[in-house]
């Protein structure tokens, strides 16, 4: 089995590269999707997160208000790291659970923080989206109603682009339209 990881900075388009290799038929591990699974209202990890950081991290229905966590974290580097220990443990054990589950010959690991969280360990090949700040921004702003600033914070939160363009094995830059990237997501499918 290869197992490729899928990254790329915040509002690159790495969920549509994702969404086209799954209509392709290949077998995808979100893990945003597992860290939605992992902080369930009533799980163990959520517990931990409204013991670290209160619970005004809490929705009145038990479940965790995001945008409330994402406020401290995306402003304070010492409670990302925080919440950063406290999950990647949890999604590591998940990913090796279902890699070891998995019977696709070709399996992607769509991970946000590959490289930060060091689960690039888990792969055997590592694609990297990547776009401009600019169309980080823009994009950024328009689909999530972020302020320049907020969109900014978010950006400087993660490892800068060209790190993780130094660390990918295949790059492909998405500053073009959606019919350009689905072609160099086809390239690249044809060279595995």
């Amino acid at each position: 089995m290869k197992v490729m990881g899928l990254t790329g900075g915040i509002a690159t388009g790495k969920s549509t590269v994702s969404q086209l290799l799954i209509d392709r038929g290949y077998e995808v591990i979100d893990a945003d999707a597992v860290v939605h699974e992992l902080q369930a209202a009533g799980s163990p990890i959520l517990a931990k997160i409204a013991a670290e950081f209160g619970d005004s991290v809490l929705l009145g229905c038990g479940s965790l208000d995001r945008r409330a966590l994402g406020q401290i974290i995306f402003n304070d580097t010492g409670a990302r790291h925080k919440l950063e220990a406290l999950m990647h443990p949890a999604v590591r054990a998940e990913f090796e659970r279902r890699i070891d589950q998995s019977t696709s010959d070709v399996l992607f690991l769509d991970v946000p923080l590959l490289f930060e969280a060091g689960f690039d360990v888990l792969t055997t090949v590592n694609l990297v989206i990547s776009a401009s700040q600019e169309n980080q921004l823009q994009r950024l702003m328009e689909r999530d109603g972020m302020t320049e600033s907020q969109a900014q914070a978010r950006i400087r939160s993660q490892m800068p682009m060209s790190e993780k363009v130094a660390r990918g094995d295949v790059v492909i830059e998405n500053d073009g339209d959606l019919d350009e990237l689905e072609e160099n997501v086809e390239q690249f499918l044809r060279g595995i």
